[in-house]
């Protein structure tokens, strides 16, 4: 009946490919846990960009990825000053038994520019005449 209760909880990581070189460490690497306790997994990253942000997901045994928020019975805390994040799960159930990913993502400038809107050409006919 211990094994119908235990669920194991795997960490990965993954990071940016730009060419900024940062890392994302992540331990212990597997966390034995029994149903209905909570469990706190810990996630340390390096960047050198100021703009960029952690997020948490859930790669399930069939292969979907979930990306995870802070709702129900996920709880995520990030502090930039540590560089650091923590999901906790609470309440566990046998279905949290997956491998759980803390990735960064850096803003670059040509993502920036990507978000930048144009004005119609109208509009700028109109402030330049005004």
């Amino acid at each position: 009946m211990l094994l119908s209760s235990l669920l194991w909880v795997f960490l990965a990581f993954t990071f940016s490919g730009s060419s900024v070189a940062q890392k994302v460490i992540q331990d212990p690497p597997d966390i034995p846990s029994r149903v209905g306790e909570s469990v706190i997994l810990n996630c340390r990253y390096e960047t050198s960009r100021s703009s960029y942000s952690i997020f948490w997901y859930k790669h399930l045994p069939s292969g979907e990825m979930i990306f995870l928020t802070r709702d129900g019975r996920y709880s995520i805390n990030s502090d930039r000053s540590r560089k650091s994040s923590s999901l906790t799960i609470s309440t566990l159930q046998l279905e949290d038994s997956a491998k759980y990913f803390c990735a960064l993502w850096e803003l670059t400038v040509l993502e920036v520019i990507g978000k930048a809107e144009q004005k119609p050409t109208s509009l700028i006919r109109e402030s330049l005449s005004a």
